[in-house]
């Protein structure tokens, strides 16, 4: 059964049609959006809409949840509790990739370094796939064939019900308070989010941020670990020193790019390069060739925008 008729369930619904596998589907909306688009893709699915119904469900092989439908649902606790398994597309995808994957998260800059190191990629001569919580979802990614990578945005709802992704580097980009109705605390939120590590072959993690920086330690993390941060970097790892009065983004000692040079605008935007630098460098990339694309990246639509000046 798929819950949840959003961009991601009917991704799901696509994925699962192709591969002509029967299925189920779920919404506690009384008449969500995507139910005609739903129609075309599986005409004989049956819907089951309005409050989740634990004995219908309890009843099914598997549950593919949408993000934006709680595992704290009554009926879903009611599920987990009889050993149903449940996953959502990021947990489908990670059976199907045959690639490399770049899955990043945090509370803010996700998508800008999503972004960024796609853009990476394709001017070091990758042919790359990126979505998830950005763009297009993940399982419709799969269906395009021949990827060098996979660059993911992922949410902490997405990494909930996600168990076997391997990634080839991950990085939580951050932690602050956020989407506090679906967490009992920010301690619970920061436990969603560090699961994103648990089977990386490299973790990037912000040294500004204590809590990103317990994550892969607290974890027993026995990969790769690279930091980035604002202060001045050890070897191997990102940050900034200031030399000949201007900041330069750093691989320990070795100056990159001047600070001056980047086109997108605050230092957390300079974070977000930095982050950028030390994913892209674990998936191969050449630090000239990145320096070439952060010159020419401009940012993302409606992020530190000059909208217009007055009286000077």
């Amino acid at each position: 059964m798929i819950i949840g008729l959003g961009a991601t369930g009917l991704s799901v619904a696509r994925h699962l049609a192709a591969q002509r596998l029967p299925f189920e589907v779920a919404d506690t909306r009384v008449a969500p959006p995507g139910l005609a688009r739903l129609r075309e893709i599986a005409p004989k699915a049956t819907v089951y809409l309005g409050v989740l119904n634990p004995e219908l469900i309890c009843q099914m092989s598997r549950v593919v949840l949408s993000p934006g439908v709680s595992l704290r649902d009554p009926a879903l606790r009611q599920a987990l509790a009889s050993g149903l398994e449940v996953i959502g597309d990021i947990e489908l995808f990670a059976r199907e990739a045959n690639a490399p994957v770049a899955a990043i998260t945090g509370s803010n800059g996700k998508s800008t370094v999503t972004t960024l190191l796609t853009a990476m990629a394709r001017d070091a001569g990758r042919l790359v796939r990126a979505g998830g919580n950005l763009g297009t979802p993940a399982l419709d990614l799969v269906e395009t064939p021949g990827p060098d990578l996979y660059v993911l945005e992922l949410s902490s709802f997405q990494l909930e019900t996600a168990y076997s992704l391997r990634p080839a580097v991950a990085a939580v980009l951050n932690v602050s308070p956020d989407h506090m109705d679906r967490y009992t605390g920010l301690h619970d939120y920061a436990a969603a989010k560090a699961r994103i590590y648990d089977r990386a072959q490299v973790c990037v993690v912000n040294r500004d941020d204590a809590a990103v920086m317990a994550m892969a330690r607290d974890r027993g993390h026995h990969g790769g670990i690279v930091s980035f941060g604002l202060d001045a970097p050890a070897a191997e790892n990102y940050g900034l020193r200031v030399a000949d009065g201007r900041a330069w983004l750093c691989r320990g000692a070795t100056r990159l790019l001047a600070e001056d040079e980047l086109r997108i605008n605050g230092r957390h935007n300079t974070s977000n390069a930095l982050a950028a630098l030390a994913l892209g460098h674990a998936l191969g990339f050449a630090h000239d060739a990145m320096c070439h694309t952060l010159k020419l990246f401009t940012g993302l639509p409606h992020r530190m925008q000059w909208v217009a000046e007055s009286h000077g």
